[in-house]
């Protein structure tokens, strides 16, 4: 049994278990796993049934490296990516790096990625009995991910050295009351926010701010439980099913921004200097989680002067909070204003992308930071410095509806996608194209694509018939959506919804007469659910899209292909040569 699950049965603190544990000299030990062909892996599990522990020490100064556990929604291989580079970085400067992961799935857990491997659960227990064994100068929290990041703070209590951004700045930034006074502070716009306990606390601030609300829990990743609240009711039922929520772990409540444009900034900082190597530009606009929006970098429709107030803010928030290390930066842009919608202090799952379309590496940026005080060396940030970066970048997100055929894939602010992919190219739309077929949903070049969208995606519908009409398809749509493109002067033709008799929508999927799918959910509002036509295109494997943007992205893409159906092979290197 795990101190934690004693200290549960038991009814004490997982503390005075430990405690008793090692009165009694009840200890871990580790036995090696052996790997064919390697006289010595230096990979360990642990046990309690050894009497002789088999992992060698060394005289070399050790860091460990937390990784990110299990693969789920929220949480993959990006922070792998983080964990690998950094004992590669640790490995070059001349110390024993020791990997802490139990995700057989990862680079990360290959036995000659570190020099050692601990592949043990991610909890406090296991920590400390590796700590206590092997005794390194400190440990790097902040690539793992939200998991070694919940540990951080108890580690610290029992006598860690965290390296990089403190554990106070990691909860400083979850804080929503302490994180907008220090925007306020820094004269920096943050959308009405408050945070509530109870149903009663809720409901003063969703009334204070206005609906709609976005709602989630604090401490969380992938913006589990996150969810766009409309009325008093709405409220009422998220805050009873809420679970876990004390005074320490609050509901946040943020204005919902109608139809604003989001934007990330990730960004190296030192506590004194920060450096952000490009602005990401979300294709579909905010409400969608970050993680499922497909974005480009560096930004294609932002001004200039939105690029420098992104960098300016990121700046000033990255030394104000004394962040050493990485920074994830989320904003939104309503009315040309942009605003803070949170601070992460650690890795994003978007730095492998930044790296590789910036040709920088930035988590051994951020390691020679946090080992700085060690090594005795000067901070790398100030000789840092912005490049014109010819390329896009696209990232698009890789989703599992293909095995969960009755769940309905529409975006919202709770991640759904297991993965991402990236395209790059010269061209926004050659580089959009690329990272679709890299999701394994290539998108057509002739054919048939279905117009159907709800009310508040009426205003875009004509310039979205109009683009794909002009790039040689032949438009289907429902009801009012085909009222509307004929209106307009488009050809078009009529498709019936299941409740308005046949042949309707299902059938002509079920017919192969239809290639491409936009449909934009209606929501709660709708008397008829519509959600019927994105389940039948996945059975189908028709590509659907459900937000105008990725629809105006898409239609671009498709254009780019039609000019150009042999894309030229460009390697990463011969993009990165271009970068002035």
């Amino acid at each position: 049994f795990s101190d934690r699950y004693l200290s549960k049965l038991l009814e004490v603190p997982e503390e005075d278990v430990r405690n008793a544990r090692y009165q009694y000299n009840i200890r871990e030990a580790w036995e090696g796993v052996h790997v064919s062909g390697t006289q010595d892996a230096a990979y360990y599990y642990s046990t309690y049934h050894l009497s002789e522990d088999k992992s060698p020490s060394s005289d070399k100064p050790k860091i460990m490296i937390l990784g990110g556990g299990p693969n789920r929604i929220g949480q993959g291989i990006e922070f792998d990516y983080c964990c690998v580079h950094a004992a590669l970085a640790l490995k070059k400067m001349g110390f024993e790096s020791i990997i802490v992961n139990c995700n057989p799935e990862t680079v990360s857990t290959d036995y000659d990625t570190s020099d050692k491997l601990y592949f043990e659960p991610l909890t406090l227990e296991d920590v400390l009995s590796i700590h206590e064994k092997e005794k390194p100068i400190g440990v790097i929290a902040q690539f793992g991910g939200q998991t070694p990041l919940n540990l951080a703070a108890d580690l610290k209590k029992n006598g860690v050295n965290i390296l990089g951004t403190t554990p106070e700045t990691i909860d400083l930034a979850e804080d929503r009351d302490h994180f907008r006074a220090m925007m306020d502070r820094l004269g920096i716009p943050m959308p009405e926010a408050g945070m509530a306990v109870t149903v009663d606390d809720a409901l003063t601030i969703a009334n204070k701010i206005g609906y709609p609300v976005m709602v989630r829990p604090s401490y969380v990743l992938g913006g589990r439980g996150m969810e766009v609240v409309h009325d008093d009711e709405m409220m009422r039922v998220y805050m009873n099913a809420a679970v876990g929520v004390t005074p320490d772990r609050p509901i946040l409540i943020d204005r919902f921004l109608h139809h604003a444009t989001e934007c990330e900034a990730d960004a190296i900082s030192d506590g004194q200097n920060c450096f952000v190597p490009a602005v990401m530009e979300h294709i579909e606009l905010a409400g969608v989680h970050s993680g499922d929006s497909a974005c480009i970098l560096p930004s294609k429709n932002l001004t200039e002067k939105q690029i420098a107030t992104i960098k300016d803010y990121t700046r000033k928030i990255a030394i104000e909070m004394n962040v050493r290390g990485l920074m994830n930066m989320q904003y939104a842009i309503e009315d040309d204003v942009v605003y803070v919608l949170e601070a992460n202090p650690r890795a994003s799952r978007t730095v492998p992308l930044v790296s590789k379309v910036c040709a920088i590496n930035m988590v051994k940026v951020a390691t020679e930071i946090m080992t700085s005080e060690i090594t005795g060396k000067p901070s790398p940030v100030p000789e840092l410095k912005d490049r014109i970066i010819k390329h896009y970048g696209v990232k698009e997100a890789v989703f599992p509806f293909n095995m969960f055929q009755e769940v309905d894939p529409v975006l919202g602010p709770e991640m759904r996608s297991t993965g991402e992919v990236l395209g790059i190219s010269e061209s926004f739309g050659e580089a959009y194209f690329k990272a679709q077929e890299a999701t394994q949903t290539k998108l057509p070049s002739e054919g048939n694509v279905l117009l159907s969208v709800c009310d508040r995606d009426k205003d875009e519908l004509v310039e979205i018939a109009k683009a794909f009409d002009e790039i040689g398809f032949h438009i289907l749509a429902t009801g009012k959506s085909y009222e509307m493109i004929k209106e307009a002067g488009i050809d078009a033709e009529r498709v019936n919804k299941l409740y308005e008799g046949r042949p309707n929508i299902t059938d002509k999927i079920t017919n192969g007469e239809i290639q491409l799918i936009i449909n934009t959910p209606a929501g709660k509002t709708s008397i008829h659910n519509d959600s019927y036509i994105r389940k039948e295109a996945i059975r189908h494997r028709v590509p659907y899209i459900t937000t105008m943007a990725a629809a105006k992205a898409s239609a671009e893409g498709i254009k780019a292909y039609k000019a150009n159906p042999n894309f030229p092979v460009k390697s990463l290197q011969d993009h990165h040569k271009d970068i002035i």
